[in-house]
């Protein structure tokens, strides 16, 4: 269980707040997942082919994805012929270090790129249902915390009520909202949203935007437009364009981060919703293989509840479980 000592003592220096948040927010997909995997390490003594498809099946379920699963199933079996691993149940560690080796990536790639001086200008895209605007109101709702002076823009100017759900969160988060009517181009928003900011000395300015289906090319053109006007108005802007996507529609949530990537430069995901799914393994099938940046994680329904994405964070949530049996047999 030495793995599971490192991952202890990794998240030492992180409030306890936060690692409870990963822990009760994994709950569904670590009953689901781990709960599994237990059952097919009693089901099995020894580590054999049949052993590791099914395995394969428990990692497909749990929404890893089918090309990660097939390369994480590979290392496995390298590493067990390397360790000589004959046991079942010592595996299970040697799959969590699998896992945490998947997502483990540079800070600077999980972390916001804020700007130290001036304007940060941050993008949200994503179809419509994913929890786009309740994600920017909550992380308005945090930079306001943090001290930072936050505006928002209304750029879905199409669906209904949209502007007046942003407005509701720009209330709740106390900053202002620059919004023009519905149906308004959402391009000019972005323009009086930019120069607003600047008059009053803004720190960030998160911008919404339709939710717009992915196969609507127009529409994709529409979002082009508007980081043209941002890029004019703060040459090095949008400095973020994250993705939102929603946890529990799994794979496609992958098929909109493969075409929304496509037709903008996503530089982060944020998953919504990753409480209210089982199959929380979404977030090593988008790691893998979009190779692009899971940044933010809602993970309940409060204000404080959308965190910074910490892989270490991540599978101790997912491990918890297993980690505290440890701790337990080791007072014994």
């Amino acid at each position: 269980m030495s793995f599971f000592k490192r991952l202890k003592a990794t998240i030492t220096d992180q409030t306890d707040s936060v690692t409870e948040k990963f822990k009760d927010g994994l709950s569904k997909t670590r009953h689901s997942f781990v709960g599994a995997m237990n059952e097919l390490i009693k089901d099995y003594r020894k580590v054999d082919e049949d052993f590791f498809e099914e395995l394969e099946e428990i990692l497909i379920s749990a929404d890893v994805g089918v090309h990660t699963v097939l390369t994480l199933i590979d290392e496995l079996k390298d590493e067990v012929k390397r360790r000589n691993i004959k046991d079942a149940k010592d595996i299970q560690p040697v799959i969590s270090e699998k896992l945490a080796e998947l997502l483990q990536k540079s800070d600077d790639e999980t972390e916001l790129k804020l700007k130290e001086d001036g304007l940060t200008i941050i993008l949200f895209v994503g179809v419509n249902g994913v929890g786009k605007t309740t994600t920017i109101g909550k992380l308005a709702h945090k930079f306001k915390q943090e001290g930072k002076k936050v505006i928002l823009a209304a750029g879905d100017t199409f669906r209904a009520g949209a502007i007046e759900q942003l407005e509701v969160w720009g209330e709740r988060a106390g900053v202002d909202v620059i919004k023009q009517q519905s149906g308004s181009d959402p391009a000019a928003v972005m323009y009086d949203a930019v120069h607003s900011a600047k008059s009053k000395g803004a720190d960030i300015l998160l911008c919404d935007t339709a939710g717009r289906l992915q196969n609507k090319v127009n529409l994709m053109n529409e979002l082009e437009k508007v980081k043209r006007v941002l890029t004019k108005e703060v040459p090095d802007a949008p400095h973020e364009v994250l993705l939102v996507l929603d946890a529990t529609t799994g794979q496609n949530a992958m098929s909109q981060a493969k075409t929304f990537g496509k037709a903008t430069d996503v530089s982060g995901i944020v998953l919504t919703k990753l409480d209210g799914t089982a199959k929380g393994g979404i977030v090593l099938a988008i790691r893998h293989e979009l190779d692009i940046p899971v940044k933010l994680v809602g993970l309940g329904e409060g204000i404080d509840d959308l965190q910074t994405f910490q892989a270490d964070q991540y599978v101790h949530g997912l491990f918890a479980d297993v980690l505290e049996q440890a701790e337990e047999v080791a007072k014994e």
